[in-house]
């Protein structure tokens, strides 16, 4: 017999009954796992797994060395795991068991490295240099977006559209008498994105409008969560300043956000001009003082200018979204190298997603820092579960009908491949939503794992720069803090190179290790702090912004 190559299969941990298929898998074919031989019983795809013993009913499936589902039906060894014979499980947590003494890794040729940026009066630096214009309340979305038409395009922020030519060739022939179904035979007319103005003040990266659809006729915690979401905003290094608009009877009180930023600002010094429309001559009035404070607080903005910062000035947060069977074992361990090396240079980095901490939870407590730490993390994740479970859903929702199609068919095999980008490193601190780390190290943030969601809540707790993977393709960006797109596998790259940043499919083809992928990464993220590389999703004006209100969304 043959002997099989080594490159088809991967087990991820000594513990796991399960394998993963590398390629897809026929059936009929004999793969090699380690020193173990299977013959596959039917096809296999990339991505998923397949049993690596014979499951009676209510046999446990593991991997990554825990827990992630239980038979429902008998499974023979080389047989498909799928949503037919598996069904959600995950180990409990209990009392913290203290992890041993942290390895951190080798550091030195980084040790004297720094980024280019901005610098503010409380310490923090930024990797970018924003202006905000924020309502307070769903009221003055209208009116925000006058001031985003008036401004944008005048000060160099707005792009020519690469449709517009087609839209324009779409009307003249629409008006020449085309019908509907000769206009759908027409090749489609895009051209490059084209820049628009040149910027009058290059010192400042943009300017941007949090558009939302909350403030009133909601909860008081959410108003409330609203305001503290919007005081991280306005706070997050990477913002000099802003301009909110109130209408003056909301739930969203300006008050309630005054005392937000100085609950974690003190000594706040941003601009910051507040205008409600309730207390104004009119309209038009307090629109027209508004673009001119807002102009003079650009101006103002624009005198400050990028310089050398140490990397423990970088506060990272670590994202996955549209996941798939290889984010857990390209990706997000890359990302969680890179996480180590930031931590063992004195950086912050963020893990959130709390539903895809599920079934890795003990894990996580045990690497906290203290036991005042893991019994937050108890605290917030199992209030957080309850919730669901009284509305009738569950952690074990969370997976998409993407991640199923691409193997994470447990929300235990998304959450323990998904924690790989926390990295080794022990946790620091524990983080509800809004609030913001007081110390280095890594912190455990709970937003769900809604990608837009959590990615607004990362740069409401500080974030300066995001790292996000992604195994099937999602543009998502965010309004202050620029996201860096990893792809866990090369096809993806290579078809979606206008959202891609980096590409850690090498490491399934075995041309990369996830050490080397951590440290270009590393590099990368020094990079796009500097304002040397653009992410794509910087590029594509991508500022996705969807506050979380504290119902169930996972």
């Amino acid at each position: 017999m043959t002997t099989p190559p080594l490159s088809n299969t991967l087990k991820v941990h000594p513990a796991d009954n399960i394998i993963v298929a590398l390629r897809t898998l026929t059936a009929g074919e004999t793969v090699r796992c380690g020193t173990d031989i299977f013959q596959i019983k039917e096809r296999i795809n990339a991505k998923h797994k397949f049993a690596a013993c014979d499951f009676a009913i209510g046999d446990t499936i593991t991997m990554y060395g825990v827990t992630v589902g239980s038979a429902v039906k008998p499974i023979a060894t080389g047989e498909l795991i799928s949503t037919e014979n598996i069904r959600h499980a995950a180990a409990g947590f209990g009392e913290r068991i203290p992890q041993t003494e942290w390895q951190p890794p080798a550091i030195k040729r980084w040790q004297d490295a720094t980024f280019q940026g901005y610098h503010r009066s409380d310490g923090r630096v930024g990797t970018a240099n924003y202006w905000l214009v924020v309502p307070l309340v769903f009221c003055e979305n209208r009116n925000v977006q006058f001031i985003q038409h008036a401004l944008e395009g005048e000060l160099g922020y707005a792009d020519h559209s690469p449709y517009q030519r087609q839209a324009q060739e779409l009307a003249a022939q629409y008006r020449a008498g085309k019908k509907p179904e000769q206009l759908l035979q027409l090749s489609p007319q895009i051209d490059e994105p084209a820049a628009g103005k040149e910027r009058l003040f290059p010192n400042v990266d943009g300017i941007k409008f949090l558009l939302h659809e909350g403030g009133c006729g909601c909860t008081r915690e959410d108003s409330d969560t609203l305001c503290a979401l919007l005081a991280g905003y306005i706070n997050n290094p990477n913002v000099a300043g802003a301009t909110v608009l109130s209408l003056g009877c909301q739930n969203a009180e300006v008050e309630i956000l005054q005392k937000a930023i100085h609950r974690w600002s003190p000594n706040f010094d941003k601009p910051l001009y507040i205008f409600e429309q309730q207390k104004s001559r009119s309209e038009r009035d307090m629109l027209a003082r508004a673009i001119q404070h807002t102009f003079a607080g650009m101006a103002q903005a624009n005198e400050l200018s990028r310089s050398p910062a140490p990397l423990n000035k970088l506060n990272l947060g670590v994202e996955c979204g549209g996941s798939d069977g290889f984010s857990g074992l390209s990706a997000n361990p890359a990302i969680g190298r890179c996480s180590d090396l930031l931590v063992a240079l004195g950086g912050t980095v963020m893990l959130t997603e709390f539903p895809e901490l599920c079934g890795v939870e003990q894990e996580l407590i045990n690497r906290c820092a203290d036991e005042a730490i893991a019994e937050k993390f108890r605290r917030i994740q199992s209030a957080y579960a309850a919730r669901a479970e009284a509305d009738g859903s569950g952690f074990y929702q969370n997976p998409s009908p993407g991640n199923i199609r691409d193997g994470l068919i447990t929300d235990a095999i998304k959450s323990a491949g998904a924690a790989k980008k926390g990295g080794t490193s022990p946790v620091t601190g524990v983080l509800d939503y809004t609030e913001q780390p007081q110390r280095n190290g890594l912190h455990l943030l709970c937003t769900p794992g809604n990608d837009v969601e959590s990615t607004t809540g990362m740069a409401g707790s500080g974030a300066n720069l995001i790292l996000f993977s992604t195994g099937l393709g999602t543009p998502t960006g965010n309004p202050v803090a620029p996201v860096v797109k990893i792809s866990t596998n090369s096809m993806l790259a290579e078809r979606m190179p206008d959202i891609i940043d980096y590409n850690a499919g090498p490491i399934i083809s075995g041309d990369k290790t996830i050490e080397q992928c951590g440290e270009e990464l590393l590099d990368l993220c020094i990079d796009a702090a500097s304002g040397k590389l653009v992410p794509k999703a910087v590029q594509l004006r991508q500022d996705d912004f969807i506050p979380w209100k504290r119902g169930i969304s996972l």
